[in-house]
């Protein structure tokens, strides 16, 4: 067995594993972050990270790397499906630093990921083991381990668990999880700018809205490439992986009858991906003993708010401010769950609100589209109900 009782262990080098990684080192603790893949790396799609992100990793000391990869909006727009009809939703530029304190900034995910991996491994150059796959966790009262394929047992202070939506640390703590399929399928691709047409290149984040499905796409790397993300309501794909390639022409298909506008960023895209969309109810606990989740272990959401990967990154700084104020391993965890479990929960379930809004039926009808912006879109509504995500600050909050 390999022992070092002064060390966290970490399953999974995502954004929320490394996150904690960066800030324990920065804490003082040595980390293992437990990576089962042969090599680091992230899927080819973009993540959207908000003001309450943009803290946390401004804190970390990252934003110098960051911003000339990020692409920085000027806002969030709505457009009809059919018509591209299009109104305000809200101001994401100056208005979220004066609001909130910080940008919000749009990154691709393989980009965010190399900055942390390369922050953590200036850090501390044998944090991250790759070909460290877990099989299984226990502890002893003292000692957290973790089970690694091959046999391998390695053990630490304490261990989180930050291996994914089919994560092995929450299987072996409470046992096999239920996700319910949606009976939605998402499509995700990225296409060089150059190719697309004017119209697709405003300085805003857009989101198509109509009847059973919606579209997002926004820019990357600085205006490079285009994030494209398209949900429609079928039920024939079921597979939960966001790596199952899809012709062009079935996500055509799926979007038959959407402005032609949007229609011209699809036909773009080189490979689609496509996955299928389960729900989880939020968990009433994370932690036993020395063993904890983050990110998506315990909080797996919809992509309806753009809060995942950032919610990811508050517990990584959540958990290591704990472990820093409570010398108790045991106390330090719990403590660091009580302080995330009520903000995750409400993400989730904010995350599935929002289905109905950008999926609402009526708006198949002309005649419903106006109410419809004037009633769920109205830029001050939305505004309000986002403050609480956005206001909340990671470095500060209470433990």
């Amino acid at each position: 067995m390999t022992v070092d009782g002064d060390r966290i262990l970490i399953a999974g080098a995502g954004l929320g594993g490394l996150t904690a990684a960066l800030a324990l080192i920065r804490r003082g603790f040595r980390v293992a972050v437990l990576e089962q893949a042969p090599a680091l790396g992230e899927v080819g799609a973009g993540v959207q990270i908000g003001a309450n992100g943009m803290c946390v990793l401004d804190h970390l000391g990252l934003w110098p790397a960051l911003e000339p990869l990020a692409w920085q909006p000027d806002g969030k727009r709505i457009h009809h499906y059919r018509t591209g009809e299009s109104w305000p939703l809200y101001d994401l530029g100056a208005e979220s630093v004066e609001r909130y304190g910080f940008p919000y900034c749009m990154f691709h995910r393989a980009d965010l990921h190399a900055v942390l991996a390369g922050a953590v491994a200036a850090a501390q150059p044998d944090a991250i083991r790759l070909n460290a796959k877990l099989a299984g966790v226990e502890q002893d009262g003292s000692r957290a381990i973790a089970m690694l394929d091959g046999g391998e047992r390695v053990s630490g202070a304490a261990l989180a668990g930050a291996d994914g939506i089919h994560s092995v640390t929450r299987h072996a703590l409470f046992g096999a999880d239920n996700p319910q399929f949606t009976g939605i399928v998402a499509w995700r691709g990225v296409v060089p700018t150059a190719v697309l047409p004017a119209e697709l290149l405003e300085p805003h984040s857009a989101i198509w809205i109509g009847p059973g499905g919606h579209c997002v796409h926004y820019q990357l790397r600085n205006g490079e490439l285009m994030n494209f993300v398209g949900a429609v309501e079928r039920g024939d794909w079921r597979i939960e992986s966001w790596n199952a390639p899809g012709p062009v022409a079935e996500c055509l298909r799926d979007f038959d009858g959407w402005n032609d506008t949007l229609r011209a960023l699809i036909r773009a895209i080189p490979t689609p991906y496509k996955w299928a969309l389960h729900v989880r109810e939020p968990m009433d606990a994370w932690s036993k003993g020395r063993i904890t989740l983050l990110g998506d272990a315990c909080h797996a959401t919809l992509p309806f708010l753009a809060q995942g990967a950032n919610h990811a990154i508050e517990d990584g700084l959540v958990l290591a401010r704990a472990l820093e104020a409570f010398t108790d391993v045991e106390t330090a965890l719990k403590r660091y769950e009580a302080a995330r479990l009520e903000r995750t929960a409400r993400m989730v379930r904010g995350s599935a609100a929002n289905t109905a809004r950008f999926h609402n039926p009526k708006l198949a009808d002309p005649a419903e589209t106006a109410r419809i912006a004037r009633e769920d879109f109205d830029p001050a509504d939305v505004a309000a109900r986002h403050d609480w995500l956005f206001e909340y600050n990671a470095v500060t909050v209470e433990i």
